[in-house]
């Protein structure tokens, strides 16, 4: 996969040409789109079964006390048919968000960049409004508001620069000269977009929410693939086109990381929903990606992406791992589970394996993100003699210290202790559930041991963006 490949269309006159290219930045970020959408369709399938099951029963209940009369659930040829429909509806909406996300990090056009952008935002208020839990309609209208009101500021920013430039293609802006006012503007509104699709410390408000009320599968893809997309737009459109304009938003960014590395560790210690507790866990993510872009390092920028793969990787483990507890415990409160390891053991691993990612532990791949990361913030805060550098790589590592302690909590209340008596009955989830999830674990062992395969592209795009 190393080296760089693109391909070019005409589009019009106006917006440039369409095209996309696989570089050492956009390689890793689409490879974990690949294989984690691919991962979970298979997942999908036995989860979104038991949702639609549910949501059949809810609107049989629903017509019921509108007509007084009474259906019979089980065996029923409509449940089947509702089954099939509903099935049909959920891939689709599935494949144009996955679709959205992969031609988002292979644009090589700023308008072309912000269509995928929206088609990528589409689906998911979809899949949320028709497939989540509680009020999931009033949950994915936030979603909607929230994404969409990043989606104008970066619309903004953009127009700003392809004004400027007299282009919106990407080779043109590279060798533009723009000026320092209209960069600094733009580069504001371009950040502060993406921060919301990061879900950025302040700007984090809808993610909570939005996890907790979608579709397990769909906070699967949601956590670790899409709101990380906001980093690749960071490092394209900052790091890359506006370098001496990073230079100066550099050290911000690295604050701005470390607020929401400490918040949402500390939040998710808060937690007793699962779900909601791994929607924190992926704004202090998120945080370390930013730390990293922050750092102004080879090897802070290089750790921040890597960063991007180990947090889909050990994200997706967890919140697949969340979606058996639901669908075979019924619950996920974590007061009300406990003792699961013998009950379920595939998910347990596999579960660890995850937590032990996302704490940055070897020999996952989590560990070398974090260490590679956190090198380069080191490296840059001695050779600048900066004592805010200091303080935040020291505040950083006190972060990591918080990951640790909620992903070990979680994992002693969830898999260890006593078994309570309601969940005696418990099974192990099919292999429609389990077999992903091993692909994921072991995956992200052998990132973990042989690194390579995606630093041999990241540090050569790296030290070109740095030279």
């Amino acid at each position: 996969l190393s080296g760089s490949y693109s391909e070019h269309y005409t589009w019009t006159k106006l917006f440039g040409e369409f095209g996309f290219k696989l570089d050492g930045l956009a390689i890793p970020f689409a490879v974990m789109i690949y294989v984690l959408s691919t991962v979970l369709a298979l997942y999908s399938k036995p989860y979104m079964v038991h949702k639609f099951h549910e949501l059949y029963e809810e609107h049989v209940h629903h017509s019921e006390s509108h007509s007084g009369q009474t259906t019979t659930i089980v065996g029923s040829s409509e449940l089947t048919g509702y089954v099939n429909r509903q099935s049909g509806l959920y891939f689709a909406l599935y494949l144009v968000f996955a679709m959205g996300m992969l031609g988002t990090v292979l644009a090589t056009n700023l308008i072309e960049f912000y269509v995928f952008f929206e088609v990528m935002l589409i689906p998911g208020f979809f899949l949320v409004a028709f497939y989540g839990d509680g009020p999931r309609r009033r949950i994915s209208l936030m979603f909607l508001f929230w994404t969409h009101v990043g989606a104008v500021v970066l619309l903004l920013g953009f127009l700003t620069i392809g004004l400027a430039v007299g282009s919106f293609d990407f080779a043109a802006i590279s060798e533009a000269k723009i000026p320092q006012n209209v960069l600094m503007l733009a580069a504001i509104a371009i950040v502060l977009g993406l921060g919301v699709k990061l879900a950025a410390f302040i700007f984090h408000i809808w993610l909570p929410y939005v996890h907790g009320a979608a579709p397990t599968p769909i906070s699967a893809l949601l956590s670790p693939a899409m709101i990380g997309i906001g980093a690749y737009g960071v490092f394209r459109l900052i790091v890359e086109f506006l370098p001496s304009t990073y230079e100066q938003m550099a050290i911000w960014l690295q604050v701005w990381g470390l607020a929401t590395m400490i918040y949402g560790g500390a939040m998710a210690l808060m937690q007793d929903d699962v779900k909601r507790l791994l929607a924190y866990s992926s704004v202090s993510q998120m945080g370390y990606i930013l730390f990293g872009i922050g750092s102004y390092s080879v090897l802070g920028l290089a750790g921040a992406e890597f960063m991007y793969i180990t947090h889909g990787l050990g994200k997706a483990l967890l919140f697949m791992t969340a979606g058996i507890l639901i669908v075979q415990c019924g619950t996920r409160s974590l007061t009300k589970l406990g003792g699961l390891a013998g009950k379920m053991p595939i998910t347990a691993v596999c579960g660890v394996i995850g937590a032990l990612t996302i704490a940055g532990v070897p020999p996952t791949s989590g560990f070398m993100g974090e260490w590679t990361l956190f090198a380069g913030a080191l490296d840059t805060a001695v050779k600048h003699h900066s004592t805010i550098r200091m303080v935040t790589f020291g505040l950083g590592l006190v972060a990591t210290v918080i990951t640790m302690s909620y992903m070990l909590w979680m994992l002693k209340r969830v898999f260890f202790g006593k078994l309570p008596e309601h969940l005696s009955h418990v099974k192990e989830a099919s292999w429609y559930m389990t077999a992903p999830m091993m692909v994921l674990a072991g995956f992200t062992i052998v990132v973990g041991l042989y690194p390579d395969i995606f630093f041999k592209d990241i540090l050569p795009y790296i030290h070109g963006v740095l030279k």
